[in-house]
């Protein structure tokens, strides 16, 4: 299923079924935690946080895809991700969209 960032596909006309979303909530273990605070210290990326945040945008968009299928979609707009922290371990990641069904040429 298309996912885009923009408002219109070009080439192709449709209707607006309704928003989507997909969310996942990620939990930091204790080794990550260890290896976070060390980075503090000496500062830099800390590449186990990143990979969990591009494991979490992967796994709401394809929540989305499955949301928007649901509904009878084929395709989503305006896609877009929202996150936050939720207490101190916890990331939450939120994609959404709108979905929209082609209309017949």
């Amino acid at each position: 299923m298309l996912v885009v960032t923009t408002e219109n596909i070009p080439g192709k006309k449709y209707e607006v079924l309704g928003e989507v979303f997909g969310v996942t909530t990620q939990s930091k273990n204790v080794f990550r935690n260890i290896g976070a605070g060390l980075k503090n210290i000496v500062g830099g990326e800390i590449k186990d946080y990143t990979k969990m945040l591009e494991e979490s945008r992967q796994v709401s968009v394809e929540r989305l895809r499955a949301n928007a299928a649901k509904i009878g979609a084929d395709a989503v707009v305006m896609m877009r991700f929202d996150s936050g922290s939720i207490g101190q371990d916890m990331q939450s990641v939120a994609a959404y969209g709108t979905a929209v069904k082609y209309l017949a040429d």
